[in-house]
């Protein structure tokens, strides 16, 4: 049956939080192999999602995380590392710090210090504070991950109506929390990470709209009348009536469902019900979530044990067996939590009664978790360390309760308001169930459990549960914790109007006519029973080991139920009288196959009459099993019937008890001897196996805990290990860029350490020293160079010592010249230094600052222009006649000025025609059509009379160009009427 994990004082904090419509929170829970899973999950999420993600990994506490850093290259939304109290803010990326436990209140994220000792299980504890704070807005995501972390988290953000998502363990780099998470049956998509973004999205904007306070009769009568068929469904169809809950609850997680499919109404919903089998089962789990922990309520149990278990177990005697019933039992935490207990109140008060507990619930997958005994890691967070080593023992990722508690407790489904209830039980605890039910069914479950409870029996509620319909039939034990004792003894529980007959009245016509078809049938069988109460002997049908099977007839008055435990075994049902001569037939049929019948007994009854009969034992053989024997009691008028079976023969008792006797001293005496050996060979092996049991067990408990502490290292050095990798990814890049730029760049550079010892070189480096590839880490020194600089290793130690850059040009013995720059450098902040040494070749600009001092040293007037004529070098003397004629600022006749815009422009005046004929032959000379040019013009002042000669000539190089020339010629020609030439 149902048990839910939530209590009552937690459902009206869901509702609320509805109400102030807190933002969509979305806890991602990773570990082992995470990483990649993160970057592909966020790298298909917008800025704008309008949530908040919450980012919980197992982080080792010795390390720095580079969590933060290595997401933001795949997401634009801020990543931030979580601090006390921070604020939860839409479209922001949260990160749980290292070494801490993380929760959730309201809006506010608070931090605990993780504890060094014991299992730390940080997803899961968010995931329930998550559920608990934003009820159906909680998204929880499960990614790659080893262990069980986030397990018991996620069925409470299920149970809070929120949304499960989880990694699809084939794309999982370890994929043992996604299964994890998936066998609980609970989760809504188990997709790709690339595809759970979309997803959540979706769920998101399919959010169910906020119903008003008043809707028109039309509409509720159609929304109730859809509700009456979804349970109709559920009930027929998955097999438990849900009627018997309460509306809102139901009606709930049917919403939950309707958002998770993206249904837009009730009524749409119920056709997909109809249509859909394993949407149907999936409400039906939903409405039966298995959730529940161990010692639930601490203080609470510690009151169960002290209060009520040792005064049972004290009260018992040795031989009347102690019965305990755990209705609702989910998947079997409370009753192995009560079964405990009971076994540390039996080796305290040194006392072992017989003790069985019925665990029972109404969904059968439930019943076979429980029966299996196995739960995860994260019950380490429940129960504590003594009781994890007594009562349990580990396998892989998951604890196992061991025999001696498991043995004590029969499982078995049970539906609590349909089916009988037990009966004599000493204690029966039936917690957060009632709840969820309506006011009457929830009294006829009380009615029922009180019936079931034996004289001075007590029962065990949930904190918000009463006894107020029997409360007259009860004393409190503990008001507080919900812990009674039965006064009064309750009647059966018989409901001659249940919800499920009534439903039943209300079905279809068909139903009414395939019981009139079986009519006939039925009154076929019951003439044929009236015919062997009749005239057929009282018989017992036994199996092969003597078991009571089935009755024919009345046998009340041979058989007798004797104290102590119940058994089938039909020597000890039968009375002393009667009992060897019955064993003895039955053994001899037994072995001959043939119908055996004793001589005539005398039986005296329990009311004081004495009977005359005689025993009959018939050989049933069975196709393809144990045969079975049929034991009769034929009454004495039957004996001389003339329809009796001649055919049966008569055992002589007394030779055939001799026999018997004998064979069965000669057997006792064989065992005896043979009992004698086993028992010493057995002494002495067992104090062998004692003392290796106690060695195994001293080293299983260091090697358990050695194996979850090096679990627990293991998923945090995988976590650093996966960032790590990130980090070589990273530099392996920047190395290649680096790697690029020096080739591109040419220039050759070294590196050395604080010893001088080479760590790194670009290629064009060993133009200048002797080195290669395998000389990396020895001393620079060490080889020779081309370099005329004495002083070069010496100024390396310098920088190294005083970290002062250094720069100097230095001839080579190749003929170049090179630029040579020392710098310091530190991998680290507080690590030696190194230095790095480039050598720029700097021999083509000294060669153009050579040309330039040439050109600067002639008197003339000299300019270099490219093809389009624009001037590129000028001399002295052409800067210093500019700057005196007018153009101080060099505009129209300095660097980068066209000198054929400069000419063309002196068009209209009197040195027009100069001007035009001097850009005509510059222009030739750039076209090629000429070899050279040559022009006499004068260029008066106002002081003096003054006339050049301009020469012109192309630049006999690949990139072209032209060279021009103005001579002076003023001191040659100081004639009256010069003549102007041109050639």
């Amino acid at each position: 049956m149902l048990d839910q994990e939530q209590n009552a004082n937690e459902l009206p904090a869901a509702s609320e939080h509805e109400g102030t419509q807190l933002p969509y929170v979305i806890a991602v829970g990773a570990s082992a192999g995470g990483l990649d899973a993160l970057e592909r999950f966020f790298q298909s999420l917008p800025v704008q999602t309008g949530a908040a993600f919450i980012v919980i990994q197992h982080l080792s506490p010795d390390h720095k995380s580079m969590m933060g850093n290595l997401l933001g290259r795949y997401t634009s939304m801020p990543v931030l590392t979580v601090e006390d109290g921070m604020l939860i803010e839409p479209n922001r990326i949260y990160l749980i710090p290292p070494a801490s436990m993380m929760s959730v209140s309201a809006n506010e994220l608070h931090l605990r210090p993780k504890s060094p000792r014991g299992l730390a299980l940080p997803i899961d504890f968010f995931f329930s504070s998550l559920a608990r704070s934003h009820g159906n807005r909680a998204i929880g995501v499960v990614l790659s991950g080893t262990g069980s972390d986030g397990t018991r988290g996620a069925v409470a953000i299920n149970d809070a109506g929120g949304l499960l998502l989880s990694q699809d363990p084939e794309s999982a780099k370890f994929d043992g929390m996604p299964r994890s998470v998936i066998a609980t049956g609970l989760v809504d998509a188990i997709l790709p990470p690339e595809e759970l973004g979309p997803r959540i999205l979706d769920h998101i904007s399919h959010a169910p709209i906020e119903r008003g306070p008043r809707r028109s009769a039309s509409v509720s009568y159609d929304r109730e009348s859809a509700l009456e068929e979804a349970l109709h469904l559920l009930h027929h169809q998955g097999g438990i009536n849900f009627r018997d809950y309460k509306p809102a609850t139901v009606l709930r997680r049917i919403e939950r469902r309707m958002q998770v499919r993206h249904v837009p109404d009730l009524e749409n919903y119920v056709r997909l019900l109809d249509g859909d089998t394993s949407e149907l089962y999936a409400l039906r789990r939903e409405l039966l979530i298995p959730v529940t922990n161990f010692f639930r309520d601490p203080e609470a149990f510690e009151t169960l044990a002290e209060k009520v278990i040792l005064p049972i177990v004290r009260d018992h005697s040795e031989n009347q067996p102690i019965r305990a019933w755990v209705p609702g039992v989910s998947t079997g935490e409370e009753a192995y939590s009560i079964a405990i207990l009971f076994s540390e109140a039996f080796d305290k008060l040194r006392r072992w009664p017989d003790f069985k507990l019925f665990a029972t619930d109404v969904e059968q997958h439930n019943v076979d978790t429980g029966s299996a005994g196995m739960f995860s890691e994260s019950i380490a967070a429940e129960v504590s360390p003594e009781r994890l080593e007594r009562f349990f023992y580990r396998r892989g990722n998951h604890f196992v309760v061991k025999n001696d508690i498991r043995h004590n407790i029969v499982f078995a489904k049970h539906n609590l308001l349909e089916d009988p209830p037990f009966t004599r039980m000493d204690l029966v605890s039936c917690r957060n169930l009632l709840i969820y039910f309506r006011n009457d069914a929830q009294e006829r479950v009380m009615r029922r459990l009180q019936y079931a409870l034996a004289p001075g029996g007590y029962l065990f509620l949930g904190s918000s549960e009463t006894v107020s319909s029997v409360q007259q039939d009860f004393s409190a034990v503990s008001s507080k914790y919900k812990l009674y004792r039965i006064l009064r003894h309750g009647t059966p529980p018989l409901e001659p109007h249940s919800p499920v007959s009534a439903t039943r009245t209300t079905g279809n016509r068909s139903g009414l006519r395939r019981l009139r078809a079986h009519s006939d049938a039925a009154a076929i069988d019951a003439g044929q029973a009236v015919l062997l109460r009749s005239y057929s002997p009282v018989s017992l049908l036994l199996n092969s080991q003597q078991e009571l099977m089935h009755v024919f007839g009345d046998v009340s008055r041979y058989l007798s139920i004797g104290e102590g435990s119940a058994t089938l075994d039909i020597n000890k049902l039968l009375p002393g009288s009667i009992a060897p001569v019955a064993q003895a037939l039955l053994h001899k049929v037994s072995v001959s196959k043939e119908a055996m019948r004793s001589d005539i007994l005398r039986i005296k009854l329990s009311n004081g009459e004495t009977e005359r009969l005689r025993l009959v034992v018939r050989h049933v053989p069975q196709d393809g099993g144990d045969a079975c024997l049929m034991l009769s009691f034929e009454l004495e008028p039957a004996l001389n019937s003339p329809s009796g079976d001649e055919s049966v023969q008569t055992m002589d008792m007394s030779a055939e008890s001799a026999d018997r006797l004998e064979t069965l001293e000669r057997e006792l005496a064989v065992t005896r001897e043979s009992l004698q050996a086993t028992i010493e060979e057995l002494e002495t092996a067992n104090e062998e196996l004692q003392a290796t049991n106690e060695e195994l067990m001293a080293s299983n408990e260091e090697l358990q805990s050695s194996n979850e502490e090096l679990q627990s290292v293991n998923e945090e050095l995988y976590t650093v290990n996966s960032e790590n990798q990130e980090k070589i990814e990273i530099l392996n890049r920047l190395n290649a860029d680096l790697d690029g730029m020096a080739k591109a760049a040419a220039i050759a550079t070294v590196f050395v350490d604080h010893d001088l010892k080479l760590t790194r070189f670009t290629p064009e480096a060993t133009k200048l020293f002797k080195i290669r590839e395998a000389d990396l880490g020895r001393r620079i020194d060490d080889f020779t160079n081309l370099l005329d600089y004495p002083d070069f290793f010496a100024e390396l130690k310098k920088t190294i010592h005083d970290g002062d850059m250094l720069q100097r040009e230095v001839p080579a013995a190749n003929g170049r010249v090179y630029l040579a720059r020392v710098l310091p450098y530190a991998v680290r902040p507080g690590t030696p230094r190194g230095a790095v040494a480039t050598f720029i070749d700097v021999t083509t600009l000294r060669d153009i600052e050579r040309m330039q001092a040439v050109l600067d040293s002639l008197p003339e007037h000299i300019a270099v222009l490219d093809n389009s004529g624009r001037i590129t070098m000028i001399n002295h003397a052409w800067r210093d006649f500019a700057c005196s004629n007018g153009d101080s600022e060099l505009t129209n006749s300095g660097l980068g000025s066209s000198y054929l815009d400069a000419c063309q422009s002196s068009a209209g005046t009197k040195d027009a025609k100069y001007a035009t004929a001097a850009a005509d032959g510059i222009q030739a000379l750039i076209n090629g059509e000429r070899s050279q040019f040559s022009l006499e013009y004068p260029c008066h002042s106002p002081e003096v009379e003054r006339w050049f000669v301009m020469h012109a000539a192309p630049i006999q190089h690949p990139s072209g160009g032209v060279v021009v020339s103005h001579i002076d010629i003023s001191a040659w020609n100081r004639q009256p009427a010069p003549s102007d030439k041109e050639t």
